[in-house]
């Protein structure tokens, strides 16, 4: 432009000025701004204000100083750089001093304070606010949304007088991000209700919530939705879609999804290799990584877990060994607590309890708490109360009001038979006013989700449900099994434990599923917890004596019992 002798002027120097990659570019078309007399111009000067912070705040209040009074909205661009920099006291300062507040100054104010955290300072000054517009609401919602405050957005949603789609998809994202998923599906049958067209992240939400539930015939329905309505896959949909094919057992159409992505970033690579290690699929997610590390977009920290998990899952020592000394060396991503954690679960799983052990002292930070759980979760697994009893101290001085540290520890020194020891961390767990956190399953039929916890007669055909897992033990037993009562850690009668070990949520579950669904149907259950040994074992004989694939989800990973047999090659 310049070298063919044109003048730029104030509409080409702020569509410049949002183009530059640094500052110091930004400082070079500062200079030029300078040198052709426009450094006065507001439109422009608001535009610098704006590209300055909150990167660099002094250069940002020097080109605010020479504003003048009038100028609102360079006032409001210096106020939302003092907020994108935590210089709340500051943006307040500057706000005070206006001499005129329109609508905008008010709404820069309440938004910075919402995402900040400092939700008393925006309620106040929303509730102080002579007008109000759905942007001031919408600021509000976000703000309790961010903060993970459900009851906060659910209440400032209920209240607004009138509501846009950033108000819809505000509240499925902060039910979707904190675990409301059954609220999320319903929420968004009442957007659908109230004539709004979902957009890009109404749908990532929803998927999102299908994902967790584990409800593939609603997630199957909205990816219909996207191609009946010829929405672009760009890369986040797309791996929101992998990511819910993934979490509901159908991990060969996620692996299509990821093919089909064109330009694949490092999200689309962590999801799908997390969801091959969730599937037990190590050898897969292993050859993923390597073609990974070979592509534009190179491994990450998230990719070194999903990785190291899949090491974990399948009992890859050796190979997770190697990954982890690796790591720096060969691809420039420095080993953090997380991925000893991993190696820690590793090698506890595989029975290598002292060599986990070791590895807590020698590691170059404090193990976290995952760390010191995954070493206890070996030592339930390798029935190791010695060395259970240190890391369950470590454990409950890290998370004293952690439930599952309790429960684990507990059932380590029950399964030992040491039932005093057992009680005693029980009532320490009390005494600290500790409460377990239930048991859930979940299984979608006809795009109704059923959640069961243990014991469990509230559902509608509960008569039914009870009659069918009757006529399930009289088949089992047939084939030889026997309730596996060292499940049930009481100190109770062999025959209250088959009757506890009878209604576990899972077997509810399958039972409904076994009611409601055709012969030759698979069946699919999710479940909040470890999937128990009896479980496991009654999942198999019901996959062989039914004829029925069952995909259960626990935890931590996917079980698929086929033929009698299990994806996980009973190590999980």
């Amino acid at each position: 432009m310049l070298s063919r002798g044109l003048k730029p002027n104030n509409h080409t120097f702020p569509c410049l000025l949002k183009s530059c990659p640094s500052l110091l570019h930004l400082a070079m078309v500062h200079a030029h701004i300078f040198k052709a007399g426009l450094d006065t111009d507001p439109y422009i000067q608001s535009a610098l204000i704006h590209m300055y912070s909150p990167k660099d705040l002094i250069a940002a209040r020097r080109v605010f100083v020479a504003c003048s009074d009038e100028q609102s909205f360079c006032w409001n661009a210096m106020i939302d750089g003092f907020m994108k920099s935590g210089e709340v006291n500051l943006a307040r300062s500057l706000f005070d001093r206006m001499e005129c507040r329109d609508i905008i100054s008010w709404n820069t104010m309440i938004n910075g304070c919402a995402l900040l955290g400092r939700l008393h300072d925006a309620q106040q000054l929303f509730d102080q606010m002579p007008s109000k517009n759905i942007v001031s609401w919408n600021c509000m919602l976000a703000g309790h949304a961010k903060c993970g405050d459900v009851d906060g957005a659910r209440r400032t949603f209920e209240r607004m007088p009138c509501r846009d789609v950033i108000s819809w998809n505000s509240m499925l994202a902060c039910y979707s991000q904190n675990g409301h998923s059954v609220e999320t599906l319903a929420l968004f049958d009442e957007m659908l209700g109230a004539g709004m067209k979902p957009t890009h992240a109404t749908l990532v939400s929803l998927l999102s919530a299908c994902a967790h539930l584990g409800a593939l015939e609603r997630g199957q329905r909205v990816h219909e939705f996207i191609r009946n309505n010829r929405v672009e896959l760009d890369a986040v949909l797309s791996t929101a879609l992998l990511d819910m094919y993934a979490k509901c057992g159908r991990i060969a159409v996620a692996a299509r999804i990821f093919e089909a992505i064109e330009q694949k970033d490092v999200l689309a690579w962590n999801a799908i290799i997390t969801s091959m290690a969730i599937h037990g699929l190590a050898e897969e997610a292993l050859v993923l990584f390597h073609e990974m590390a070979r592509s534009c977009a190179g491994p990450d920290d998230i990719t070194f877990v999903a990785v190291l998990s899949a090491c974990s899952h399948a009992g890859m020592v050796e190979e997770g060994r190697r990954l982890l000394t690796t790591m720096k060396g060969t691809y420039g991503v420095d080993p953090k607590v997380e991925h000893y954690g991993c190696i820690i679960d590793l090698l506890a799983r595989a029975g290598f309890i002292e060599e986990a052990m070791e590895l807590t002292r020698a590691m170059p930070m404090q193990p976290n708490a995952p760390a010191w759980g995954a070493l206890l979760g070996g030592c339930r697994i390798h029935r190791n109360s010695e060395v259970a009893e240190e890391v369950g101290r470590q454990l409950l001085h890290l998370q004293p009001r952690h439930s599952g540290r309790y429960i684990l520890l507990s059932n380590v020194f029950a399964t030992a038979n040491r039932w005093e020891e057992a009680g005693t961390v029980r009532s320490l767990m009390a005494a600290n006013g500790v409460v377990k956190n239930p048991g859930m399953s979940v299984i979608e039929l006809e795009g109704v989700v059923n959640q069961f916890m243990a014991g469990d007669k509230s559902h509608p055909q509960t008569e039914q449900i009870y009659g069918k897992l009757a006529e399930i033990w009289e088949r089992l037993r047939a084939e030889g099994y026997f309730p596996d009562t060292k499940q049930v850690l009481a100190d109770v009668e062999e025959e209250e434990k088959e009757q506890l070990l009878s209604a576990h949520s899972e077997k509810l579950a399958i039972a409904l599923g076994l009611l409601r669904t055709g012969p030759g149907s698979a069946i699919r259950v999710v479940k909040n917890l470890r999937v128990c040994a009896d479980c496991h074992t009654v999942s198999k004989l019901i996959s062989r004596v039914y004829c029925r694939e069952i995909v259960m989800r626990d935890r931590s990973r996917f079980h698929l019992f086929k033929d009698g047999a299990c994806s996980c090659r009973d190590y999980w």
